[in-house]
Parts: structure tokens; sequence; C-alpha cells
């Protein structure tokens, strides 16, 4: 049913992509149409990279997972850094690690009760965002004073995003290969796209998310004012959440069929290929457009490190139930408040 109703929702991008282009909407309905087109995009999109993986193997499939399975949220980020909104950029990144942590994870846990998670690959996950963490205090905490912009702070973020980087390619064939076994065991009895299908589905996937994007992007501080929020809110609150919205919900329906352990390594898989993959990243890309630095806010710092640790201290034992998770979505909702009363920068 799910499937259908994502299959059918598919027609959205297009439907938009041809309103934007030819009719004159108004600025808050493209953003909220977009916003739920990018949902089966981002579900069409983990399809076609689980498909092509069958073929390709788990090395190189794994590679397209990593970099395909973020491409929602990295096309966002690269469209704001080009039309210059960095905070919104920031807040979007930050707002999806926290995201998947806490709402997905504690949604996850809601549904599926009582069971055991895995600790060592959690605990994993915990120490690469605590690492991450630890490494992007090195251009935040200047940017706390001064222009946050700047280019020092800029180049700065280089050397951080590099080393980051290189910690992910370390670990990337343990955990890719753990979480992608993990879901194909799930879902085995899918039968597999062929490759050809499976690639061209996500090129046209990829190309349309990135009109999407732009759409999402370019009427987001409209919907901001009109809604009467502010943009560092939207973008860390809904677009996190639009950009990862199918992976979330795979992790629910998951844990509600009895998966406690898949669902939770989703979630914190997400969380970590956030952090280590997907910011320096596009700290990395940007200087192909506008070098961007990874000024982050004390508040979203403090939301990176206080989710991590309070996760942690949830999950120490292994155990989950919906009182585990009913925390964790109280927490979010305490970031949540938090990122509302911070406001723009």
């Amino acid at each position: 049913m799910v499937r259908k109703v994502l299959f059918g929702t598919l027609a959205l991008a297009p439907v938009l992509i041809a309103l934007h282009y030819l009719a004159d909407i108004p600025d808050t309905a493209e953003f909220v149409i977009a916003a739920i087109a990018l949902i089966p995009l981002a579900w069409l999109i983990g399809e076609a990279t689980e498909h092509a993986a069958e073929h390709t193997g788990p090395g190189i499939g794994g590679f397209l997972n990593a970099t395909f399975g973020n491409a929602p949220e990295l096309i966002i980020a690269l469209i704001a850094v080009h039309e210059g909104l960095t905070e919104v950029v920031r807040g979007s990144l930050t707002g999806s690690v926290v995201s998947n942590l806490l709402l997905v994870l504690g949604a996850s846990l809601l549904a599926g009760g009582r069971g055991r998670l895995d600790r060592y690959s959690s605990f994993l996950s915990f120490g690469l965002l605590a690492f991450a963490t630890v490494m992007f205090l090195i251009p935040a905490i200047p940017s706390w004073d001064g222009d946050p912009d700047r280019e020092s702070l800029a180049r700065l973020s280089v050397p951080v995003s590099v080393v980051v980087l290189l910690v992910y390619v370390v670990i990337i064939w343990f955990s890719l290969r753990r979480h992608r076994a993990l879901h194909v065991a799930s879902d085995e009895e899918v039968r597999a796209w062929s490759l050809r299908s499976a690639l061209l589905a996500l090129a046209a996937a990829t190309i349309t998310t990135a009109l999407v994007a732009e759409i999402l992007v370019g009427s987001l501080q409209v919907f901001a004012d009109k809604v009467g929020l502010t943009e560092f809110f939207v973008a860390a609150v809904i677009v996190a959440i639009v950009g990862n919205a199918a992976e979330h919900g795979g992790a629910v329906v998951v844990a509600f069929r009895g998966k406690i352990a898949l669902a939770g390594e989703i979630a914190l898989s997400s969380a970590a290929q956030v952090a280590v993959f997907l910011i320096p990243a596009v700290a990395l890309l940007s200087w192909l457009l506008d070098p961007l630095a990874l000024s982050f806010r004390p508040v979203e710092m403090a939301a990176l490190a206080g989710s991590t640790v309070f996760t942690a201290l949830v999950l120490f034992d292994g155990r989950s139930s919906r009182l585990r998770g009913g925390l964790l979505v109280l927490g979010y909702a305490v970031v949540v408040a938090a990122f509302f009363v911070a406001g723009d920068r």
C-alpha cells in the first residue's frame, strides 16, 4: 500500500516543475508541494541504489548507497550554497543529524516496542558522531565572534572536512556492508531490477530532485515569512525532515514489523553518515560554487552534542522499549523548541 502511494505521488514532481515554469503560483504553495514531492523522490533514489547494489556487489553498492542515499539533502544544500543561504545549509545539515538520532529512532522504538539493538554498531555510530562534533568545533567556535562566513573560516573548514572524510573512508567498508546486509535480509523477497533500469531510475530521480530542490530553496524565504517562522527553523526542522522522509518512514515500518535492530541501524547509520560524509562533502564541494564555512552556531553544536550523549545514555544497554522511544521523541521536541527560540543569527 505504502509503495503504491509513493509511486503515485511521484507524479507531483513533474506537475510542480510544469507549474513553476508555465504558471504563476504562490511561493508558499510551491514550497509545500516541493516538500511533499521530495518524499517519493527520496524513496525512489533509495530503491534504485538498493537494486543497483544487487548487481554491483557490496563495495560499489555501498558507495552508491552512501552517495545517492544522501542525494536529496546534498542537492538541497548545494543549491542553497549557490543562493548564498549559508544559515539554511548549516541548519538543514545539523537538523538532519538530530532528527535521525531523536525523531526517527524514537518513532521506531515507539512503533517496535521491546527488543534489542546491535550495541557494537550503535556505539560505532555514536563514536563517529562524537568525533565529528569535536572536529566541527574547530571552525565553529571562532565563528561565534565576527562574520561567520568570512573566508578564513571557510579555509579552516577544509582540513577539518578532509580529516572527517578520511575517517569515514576507513570505516565505510564495515558500516556500509553491515547496513546493506541487514537491509537486504529484510527485503529479500523483492526481486531486483535490472542494472540498466536501476541506473536509469537513479539518474531520472536525481535530476528531478535537483529541479524540485531548486524550487524548494527558491521559495523557502517567502514561505518562512508567510508562516512567521525563521529561515533557520524551517531549514533545521522542516527541510531536514523532508530530506530524510522516505528513509524515516522505512525505519518506522521495519520497527513495526519487529525488526528493531535493523530500524536502529538505519537511524543511527543515517545520522553518522550525514555527520562524517555529507557535511564535509558539502563543505568541500561548496568551493566550486561559493566557499562554505562550517560556522555552526552554539545552539547547533549543543544540539549535536546533546542529542548524541542523550541517545547513547538512553540506549546504553542495547535494549529498546516504547518508554525509551518516547524519551527520544521528547528530546527532539526540546531541540525543536530550542531552534525556534534561537531564531536567525
